[in-house]
């Protein structure tokens, strides 16, 4: 069966790549899943997404994915995250107060531009790590 060569990178590293079966992103315009074959496609991630790359007989990769690009040409799939952490990285404990701070911003001040953006990157994260939000 044909493969996706996978790639997940942010300015700060290379996140991972390898080989897949399927990817699935959130974009601007909705949930996108990706499989060999795929026709090629530019899409724009969500502030706050989650990527998950399904690999055969291995358990799947999940990352919490903050704004960026997607890319899918000739059965390569590029993510370019302007931020991203692999849920097996997450502090969980840390998500958490940071999702409790944001939350407690945004009730104080409902105009709080950067509380919400942070509650958003914060759920993400509790989300790649296989929490409940």
């Amino acid at each position: 069966m044909a493969k996706l060569r996978v790639g997940v990178v942010s300015p700060e590293r290379e996140i991972w790549s390898g080989e897949a079966d399927m990817v699935i992103a959130k974009t601007v315009d909705g949930e996108i899943g990706i499989m060999p074959q795929h026709a090629p496609v530019l899409g724009v991630l969500v502030e706050g997404g989650v990527l998950r790359v399904k690999r055969e007989g291995e358990s799947d990769l999940v990352a919490a994915v903050h704004g960026g690009f997607i890319s899918v040409a000739d059965d390569e799939v590029s993510v370019l995250a302007e931020a991203a952490e692999l849920g097996s990285e997450v502090d969980v404990a840390a998500a958490r107060d940071a999702l409790d701070r944001a939350q407690a911003s945004i009730e104080a001040n409902q105009e709080d531009s950067d509380a919400a953006v942070e509650a958003k990157r914060a759920r993400a994260r509790l989300r790649a790590a296989g929490e409940e939000v």
